[in-house]
């Protein structure tokens, strides 16, 4: 964006470019045309012309801006921030020293950087920029990590027939569990409850193997439970929601077997 502005005087000349432009005078790029030049007893002939450039910041550069002072408040020091372009928006890589105090527990310090450098940008428009942040590799290790966790769990539902519940999680994470448990055969998954409290539960998909009547240890004959599988036990609560007293009951459960992509995210 580029402007010829007019005045009595060069400062003038650039105070109506930094009110046409709404932005700082540090941000504008000044090229002097012609100055106003002093005549015979000290006065002043013609006008100051001076052509003004601006570049108004993308959203890009107001994230990363918003990230670097946040940052160098709390005191990360020699921090590299590198942004790079997706279809959305940006996935922004963190570096410096001082940022493993950053990620917190499960990286809720990290989440709530990328959420509050998302709100700030996409003031700028109604068109959503979609912000994603990583620490030193840190996104990786946790997918890598919920990952095993849900072969591990899946394993366990599925030889046990019992529904099993993970601690609560944000959307981010949640997806991770949904997409690698669709991965698996005899294993379900979905999301229930509200926020914060919103969790994952697996389920197996496979009917229970049937126990055949026999005789039991007084001599009768067991009851015979091939007309009616046995009932699973579902524990789905966390220790999460006993440490923190969850004020309110769970959703009630739908056991159905739908597809991961109906999911709820």
């Amino acid at each position: 964006m580029k402007q010829r502005f007019t005045a009595a005087t060069i400062e003038e000349a650039k105070a109506m470019a930094v009110q046409e432009f709404g932005a700082e005078e540090s941000l504008i790029t000044f090229e002097i045309v012609e100055e106003p030049k002093k005549g015979i007893f000290g006065k002043i002939k013609g006008e100051a012309v001076v052509d003004s450039s601006y570049e108004p910041p993308t959203k890009k550069d107001i994230a990363v801006d918003y990230m670097r002072r946040v940052l160098e408040k709390i005191g990360v020091e020699d921090l590299i921030i590198e942004a790079e372009d997706t279809e959305e928006g940006i996935n922004v890589e963190l570096k410096g020293d001082g940022l493993e105090e950053l990620l917190g527990k499960r990286g809720d310090l990290l989440d709530s950087l990328q959420y509050l450098s998302s709100l700030v940008c996409n003031k700028l428009d109604r068109g959503y920029f979609r912000i994603t942040i990583d620490c030193n590799g840190f996104r990786q290790r946790r997918k890598e990590t919920l990952e095993r966790l849900a072969e591990k769990l899946a394993a366990n539902v599925k030889r046990t027939g019992r529904t099993s519940a993970l601690e609560p999680m944000n959307p981010y994470e949640r997806r991770i569990i949904h997409a690698k448990i669709s991965e698996i055969e005899g294993v379900t998954s979905k999301s229930i409850g509200e926020e914060p409290y919103r969790k994952v539960i697996i389920s197996s998909t496979e009917k229970r193997p049937y126990r055949s009547g026999g005789k039991g240890r007084n001599g009768g004959r067991r009851n015979d439970r091939r007309s009616k599988p046995l009932k699973p036990h579902y524990d789905i609560t966390t220790s999460f929601e006993k440490d923190y007293k969850k004020p309110k009951p769970e959703d009630e459960m739908n056991l159905g077997s739908g597809l991961y992509g109906k999911i709820e995210f």
